[in-house]
């Protein structure tokens, strides 16, 4: 792929100050953020609130094309000219700021080969920033960052720069420096570092009057402002050669000396030190886009610094139960072709080279949205290949086929229809009625509809994204029952669209229970169900989701079901005993995933919420299946029964007997006597009934003995406050709300180490060159230790106290605090607790 066609993609953390509001792309947009017209926040939604929701796509080319120039071809090798010296062509994604959407930024950083972290240079590094950077270090991610809204009263560059190092843990390369008016006035242009040069943006708004000068001349025009950029040069260099070899024989070949390095040569040891992994030199723009001061340098940097897809690490698949990477498949060389399964289907079930051959395509859909005007459309990134219109792509996850009628690219929510997308492109297929978000596509020419791929490439997939489990819930209920089969369909199209959405159903109410990641991502949803597709439903109030657990032990209980099931004799017997496990635990996804052990008699499965299921099994041996039919009858197998006490011990850890929980932190001890439990009349349905009504009965049991109790999730929650509301925020935490204040810390010491933070590097922030403010006496000083700097609170919060609690924040801190919440796990409830809070149920009931 040449260079002019490798696509960029880079990510805007912070959603409020997009750059598509000037005209440098080629495009008419004239939306602007601060009238709440941004063009990716397109949403209804969206405009109300002055917030992004939903992630939106726009590629464009930068530097902009001349329509009329003849096409130029560019060169073979950049080491003598920048990247931006080319057109290059970039897919931008505007993903949400709040908290309550991460997962729409979990799943855009899957896909995404860079990004640019846009900060708030009178807030500084706030703490769903901090969030959302560590998880872009998960997946590896190249960053870098513009400091925007230096325009405004109270920014501060230095402090921002500072906090940058300490809160994110990378050491700030600063790049460019803020140019302000006769050194205390207006922010007018930036320092270049890099360059060795200032540019200052004239009185036009649309940031089209630039005016450069070289070192030479800054000198006669701002004498302090071209010392500092001689200081920031130096620093900068002094900052890449502790990290890129290749820089110290620079600094060495010109003498040593810091200037005469050029400009070219920087640029390239900065790609180079943020290529590292992890990343630990963070390039550091300035600027102000609301008068598009600074957006230029900054699409420069976007083409000479983030990588292209060619330059990242080779994407990861699965192929049956084996993980390896595309290019070994694509490209084997000599090794052997990758086995799906051990080697009893050796032929059909491997990738050969003559398999891998056959894959034109292989892409990712990382986005399902419902538009009103297109139907359906499937945001997919392209890993490998080119994918043509009328493509038949095959769902490995689903294992059906659908055909690509048409293929867009987006521009928010408008489309240019194009008849290909190439390897590192993403692309938006339209009529697609099954794939869903993680899905993997495969495209096989001349592969017929209803054929499945050849070899092991059916199974190929790859990596998933992860969907964090949600912990807020409220219900749903159809006006008529003429009106539920319109509501089943709208809930279908909101979760098929947001996996992070997930609905249940209680069997013994049979209402349907909406869950999500926080308060407005419900809200959000109700007012798009009822609003956009018009369901005609009840939203009940938001309510916590809890679980419950027993806390005594039973004895071995055997229950005999012999009753018809679908009007056929049924029979099974199954004992079962309960102990209950007292760890904490972690909400997680249900598993599949089976431990083997003490010895072949033995199957262990981990549920969900911490739940085990030990199934002991003598005289059937798993890796003996020759001896089973002299124990069980002819149309059983052990799998088979293993696979419905797994189920049906779900079933019946789904509904606790104390209010109706999930059952977590409790062992399940099954014993199956072949010659006392199955029968000619026994069947798989009957295994599962059995089992499920033997675990009901003995959590029954358990509960009668010694009451369960309840457990509640537990946050654990950053806040961000000024040191004058300190104390009150810290007294509504422990006093208020019950929590547990773990830690306080100023804004320029390290942060308390957390589970994200417990592997990252502490930056001393004395050591991080930053250039004066020109209020620099004032409250934004780091470590000033006046009364208004910024302080972070670390506490353990019960979920349903941090319901509406930004509001509260808010209220003490004069609209200045800020938090961010994970789920730290689930803690039992002390008895008066427990007292509280079933009685705040009652009155509801």
């Amino acid at each position: 792929m040449s260079p002019s066609g490798v696509q960029d993609q880079l990510n805007l953390t912070n959603a409020n100050y997009v750059l598509y509001n000037v005209s440098l792309t080629n495009t008419d947009y004239d939306e602007d953020v601060d009238e709440g017209s941004t063009v990716t926040d397109f949403l209804p939604a969206e405009r109300a609130r002055g917030i992004t929701i939903q992630s939106a796509a726009i590629t464009f080319d930068w530097p902009p094309k001349n329509p009329q120039a003849p096409p130029s071809q560019p060169p073979a090798s950049f080491d003598a000219i920048p990247y931006s010296s080319f057109s290059h062509n970039v897919n931008l994604i505007d993903t949400p700021g709040h908290a309550d959407f991460t997962f729409e930024v979990l799943r855009s950083l899957r896909v995404l080969d860079g990004a640019v972290c846009i900060l708030d240079g009178v807030a500084g590094v706030e703490a769903q920033t901090e969030k959302v950077w560590t998880q872009a270090g998960t997946y590896q991610i190249p960053r870098i960052i513009f400091v925007n809204k230096l325009d405004r009263v109270g920014a501060a560059f230095a402090r921002t720069v500072k906090e940058i190092g300490v809160r994110l843990h990378g050491w700030p390369a600063v790049c460019q420096i803020p140019w302000w008016k006769d050194g205390n006035g207006d922010f007018v242009g930036v320092g270049d570092a890099v360059n060795l040069r200032g540019l200052l943006w004239q009185a036009s708004t649309d940031g089209s009057q630039i005016q450069p000068y070289t070192l030479k001349q800054l000198e006669g025009v701002d004498k302090n402002f071209a010392d500092e950029l001689k200081k920031a040069r130096i620093a900068l260099v002094e900052l890449l050669s502790e990290h890129d070899d290749v820089m110290v024989e620079l600094f060495l070949e010109h003498d040593e000396d810091h200037l005469a390095i050029p400009g070219l040569q920087i640029m390239q040891s900065l790609r180079r030190t943020i290529l590292q992994a992890p990343q630990t030199v963070i390039p550091v723009f300035a600027g102000a886009s609301f008068r598009n001061i600074g957006v230029q340098p900054l699409l420069d940097s976007v083409v000479d610094l983030l990588p292209s897809p060619l330059e990242r690490p080779d994407p990861e698949i699965t192929v049956g139960n084996q993980n390896s990477t595309l290019s070994e498949l694509l490209h084997p060389a000599s090794k052997a072709p990758i086995p799906t399964q051990k080697k009893n289907k050796k032929d059909e079930n491997a990738v050969g080279p003559a398999e891998a051959r056959s894959l034109s395509a292989c892409a990712l859909a990382f986005k399902v949205v419902n538009d009103a005007k297109r139907g359906m459309l499937v945001y997919v990134r392209v890993y490998s290949g080119t994918l043509d219109r009328g493509a038949v792509l095959y769902n490995t996850n689903l294992h059906l086929a659908e055909r690509a009628p048409r293929l867009l690219k987006m521009y928010a929510n408008d489309a240019v229809e194009v008849d290909s997308l190439s390897s590192g492109q993403i692309g938006v297929i339209p009529g697609l009625k099954h794939a869903r978000t993680g899905d993997t596509l495969i495209w096989c020419k001349g592969l017929p509809m209803k054929a499945q791929p050849p070899g092991g490439l059916k199974s190929l997939q790859l990596r998933p994204i992860n969907v964090p489990p949600p912990v807020f819930f409220t219900s749903i209920e159809p006006h008529s029952l003429s009106e539920q089969k319109h509501v089943q369909e709208c809930l279908a199209i909101l979760l098929r669209e947001d996996p992070s959405l997930q609905l249940s159903i209680d069997e013994e109410s049979g209402q349907t229970h909406l869950a999500g990641m926080g308060d407005l991502h419900l809200e959000i949803a109700r007012d798009r169900l009822l609003n956009d597709y018009k369901a005609k439903a009840r939203i009940g109030k938001i309510e916590i989701g809890y679980r419950e657990t027993i806390t005594s032990s039973t004895s071995p209980n055997t229950y005999i079901l012999d009753k018809p099931i679908a009007s056929k004799p049924a029979k099974a017997g199954i004992t079962v005993a309960l102990t209950p496990i007292d760890d904490l635990i972690v909400p997680a996804t249900p598993s599949a995933q089976t431990l083997l052990e003490d010895g072949p008699f033995e199957t262990t499965y981990f549920l969900p919420d911490n739940c085990t299921l030990c199934i002991t099994h003598p005289n059937l041996s798993r890796h003996d299946s020759s001896g089973h039919k002299n124990h069980i009858p002819a149309h059983l197998s052990l799998p088979g029964i293993l696979s419905s006490v797994h189920s049906g011990a779900s079933a019946a850890l789904a509904r606790g007997p104390y209010n109706g929980y999930p059952v977590s932190n409790t062992r399940i001890e099954v014993n199956i006597d072949a010659a006392a439990h199955l029968f000619n009349e026994t069947t798989p349905t009957a295994i599962s009934m059995a089992t499920r009504t033997a675990v009901q009965n003995s959590l029954g049991v358990a509960n009668d003995t010694s009451p369960a109790v309840l457990m509640e999730p537990v946050m654990l929650a950053t806040i961000f406050v000024n040191e004058a509301s300190l104390g009150a925020v810290v007294q509504d935490i422990s006093s208020a709300r019950g929590g547990q204040v773990l830690s306080l810390d100023s804004s320029d010491a390290p942060i308390p180490t957390t589970s994200l933070t417990s592997e990252m590097p502490t930056i001393d922030p004395n050591l991080i060159y930053t250039p004066p403010d020109p209020f620099s006496s004032g409250i934004n000083d780091v470590g000033s230790g006046l009364g208004d700097s910024q302080r972070q609170i670390v506490a353990r919060v019960p979920l349903k106290e941090m319901v509406g609690y930004l509001n509260q924040l808010r209220a003490l801190t004069g609209g200045r605090g800020t938090f961010v919440m994970t789920v730290d796990g689930f803690e039992r409830m002390a008895a008066q607790r427990q007292k509280e809070v079933m009685d705040a149920m009652r009155e509801f009931v």
